[in-house]
């Protein structure tokens, strides 16, 4: 997946507003992938852990990184309530 190309300019309110959304997308769907990582790490370390201790300090390790996840999806879900009744009614139906 490739960078977004975010240039300033004279862009109108409402490509603005989709823009800001278009931005919550791709986070969200970085974090996923995040997510998904993190679950691949655990699988590893139950097939080759040795110790218990081992199992431990990667669960306290993967519930870190969950729980920044869920703080910042809760500041995506605030940015994304900002515009809850944003009705953008110049603008044409995008494709």
């Amino acid at each position: 997946m490739s960078m977004p190309v975010i240039t300033p300019g004279t862009a109108t309110r409402c490509q603005a507003v989709t823009d800001i959304i278009s931005s919550v997308a791709l986070e969200q769907a970085a974090l996923s992938h995040i997510l998904n990582a993190e679950g691949e790490k655990i699988q590893k370390i139950v097939q080759q852990a040795e110790t218990a201790e081992e199992l431990l300090a990667v669960n306290r390790s993967v519930n870190s990184m969950v729980d920044s996840i869920a703080r910042l999806e809760m500041l995506l879900h605030s940015k994304l309530q900002l515009f809850e009744d944003c009705l953008c009614t110049d603008c044409s139906i995008l494709p």
